[in-house]
């Protein structure tokens, strides 16, 4: 995938002391500085469906370049970077399916591969924290489904409202989730429980994710936000600990990116083995996203 061409900022990092400031200039994500929490937020505020499209996989990944161009100059002492949604109910519900159906109908094999390898260049930085020595937090106040829960699982932190549900939808149309959810749930949860939670399809409350111990802090809904900021006003004093003990977990159990390229190749090549039956249903779950926006 190509880059896109630099954003521009529109206030310095360091405007603002003591309120968030509006730093990039993407389409499909706001992003704010906020100096007193030495914190980014961004925001994903899709213009259609609330799903990965690929305009939005390229703003998040000038998100993640632009944090780490401006940390690297020290324009921006950034020690925590976090991840929200503006849609209301929802974080992000995954693949651009519509995309999917249309590939597969075609039998073109290199959109879904080159749309798969979009996706896993954003989810490998992600992992990585955009090489920042930052704590990377997730904000779910509504649903992470299919991809929208594999991005997420790339987070140090994650913060859930009551609300929010996650699960692997994809083998309701015979699919499975190729860009990463495997391989970080078996790091997380073990080989044998990512399988069981992806073959079921299962959606899960957020309650139950914090119960395995994939939500790290559950909220009441509406309090989300607050909630991310009083955990980094309790964790900042041990800031540096804390990038230690999750930079070593990344070393103990480290993800390659050629392990992610090697399965969304697979998941690529068992997309075009779905029947009419499986397509359909597809694109009637694309349809049910975009009535959302209405």
């Amino acid at each position: 995938m190509a880059e896109p061409a630099a954003s521009t900022a529109t206030e310095s990092p360091g405007a603002a002391i003591g309120a968030r400031s509006a730093l990039f200039d993407l389409g499909q994500i706001d992003v704010e500085w906020d100096p007193a929490m030495a914190t980014l937020w961004a925001h994903m505020a899709p213009t259609t469906r609330p799903n990965y499209n690929l305009q939005m996989l390229r703003d998040i990944r000038m998100w993640q370049t632009e944090a780490k161009r401006l940390f690297d100059e020290g324009a921006l002492p950034l020690q925590y970077m976090v991840l929200g949604s503006r849609f209301p109910g929802v974080f992000n519900l995954g693949g651009d399916l519509e995309l999917f159906a249309a590939a597969i109908e075609r039998r073109d094999l290199p959109s879904l591969v080159d749309y798969g390898h979009a996706c896993i260049d954003v989810v490998h930085r992600a992992w990585r924290n955009a090489d920042i020595p930052v704590i990377s937090i997730a904000l779910a106040q509504g649903d992470a489904l299919g991809g929208g829960f594999e991005a997420l699982l790339c987070f140090d932190v994650i913060v859930a409202e009551r609300r929010a549900r996650f699960g692997l939808p994809e083998m309701l149309f015979g699919l499975f989730p190729g860009m990463g959810a495997y391989s970080i749930l078996a790091r997380k949860l073990g080989r044998r429980m990512a399988e069981k939670m992806i073959l079921s399809g299962k959606v899960y409350s957020a309650e139950e994710m914090y119960d395995m111990g994939i939500v790290t802090i559950l909220a009441d809904d509406g309090e989300g936000e607050a909630a991310v900021r009083d955990y980094i006003a309790g964790n900042r004093p041990h800031h540096a600990g804390h990038v230690g003990v999750f930079a070593a977990g990344r070393r103990v159990d480290p993800l390659e990116y050629g392990e992610l390229k090697d399965i969304v190749e697979n998941w690529a090549e068992t997309a075009l083995k779905l029947d009419p039956k499986d397509l359909r249903l597809m694109r009637r779950l694309a349809s049910a996203q975009t009535r959302l926006t209405r």
